[in-house]
């Protein structure tokens, strides 16, 4: 099966950069703070990063004092990126599907995701390999898209008042997991869904501890800054998960 590569589509990967490059956007709001809390002391550590885009986390990891990182993605326009801008002696970079982890050498004390699993048709085989190259004790940080929100399978996501105001999330088919195809961009992005019990019950078969689970929603704070978030308590948008390897 070819393997989903969105990000090299040239208007996806500049609508992506920008939205990216905005100083408040869900992701630094809410999706990076969470994913770092659920990470351990970096030190010394040998760090694989799925999906790594752009780099900036390959870079800040050696910044908190990783021994190694290696980031892998699928898109090539991503890696120019992540060497031009986020290069280090440290770092490698790798052109690769994360479907093809098996092909990686060596053992890893902390495997880490970033918004990248949901784009993956073979969840239980990324796991599994995942779960092979950590040394015993290691840890998978990631994060994806909320279940809540990839089970989206067309027509608005919203009932609204007369005034056009959300008034409540519009749920449906969440149990039929598998391919879903939006529009974000460009036509025909595929993500695929799974429930939160699959996901669960994925990890612990691998032979995972799951520590800790986020979906990340906004303070008191927040809201004064950004009302619009308040969005979130209908729908998370992340779900976040530690899991160690036994």
């Amino acid at each position: 099966m070819a393997k989903q590569n969105i990000y090299d589509n040239e208007v996806f990967f500049e609508g992506y950069k920008k939205l990216r490059d905005r100083e408040f956007n869900a992701n630094k709001l809410f999706e990076i703070p969470a994913l770092f809390s659920l990470l351990p002391d970096l030190t010394g550590l040998t760090i694989l990063d799925l999906g790594c885009g752009f780099g900036e986390h390959c870079k800040g990891f050696i910044e908190r004092g990783a021994a190694k990182v290696v980031g892998i993605d699928i898109s090539e326009k991503m890696l120019e990126v992540a060497k031009a801008e986020n290069s280090a002696p440290k770092i490698t970079y790798l052109n690769m599907p994360m479907e093809d982890l098996d092909k990686i050498e060596g053992k890893f004390d902390l495997v880490v995701s970033s918004l990248a699993v949901h784009y993956v048709d073979d969840f239980a085989g990324v796991v599994k390999n995942i779960h092979n190259l950590l040394n015993p004790g290691g840890l998978f940080v990631y994060s994806q898209e909320n279940p809540i929100n990839t089970s989206h399978s067309g027509g608005d996501r919203w009932t609204r008042d007369e005034n056009g105001n959300k008034i409540h999330l519009n749920l449906a088919n969440y149990g039929v997991e598998g391919e879903r195809e939006s529009e974000w961009f460009v036509d025909n992005v595929k993500k695929y869904h799974r429930m939160f019990s699959t996901i669960v019950n994925t990890l612990v078969d691998a032979g995972f501890i799951i520590e800790k689970m986020i979906e990340p929603m906004p303070d008191d704070e927040m809201l004064k800054q950004h009302p619009d978030q308040k969005d979130l308590f209908h729908k998370p948008d992340f779900l976040l998960i530690r899991a160690s390897k036994k």
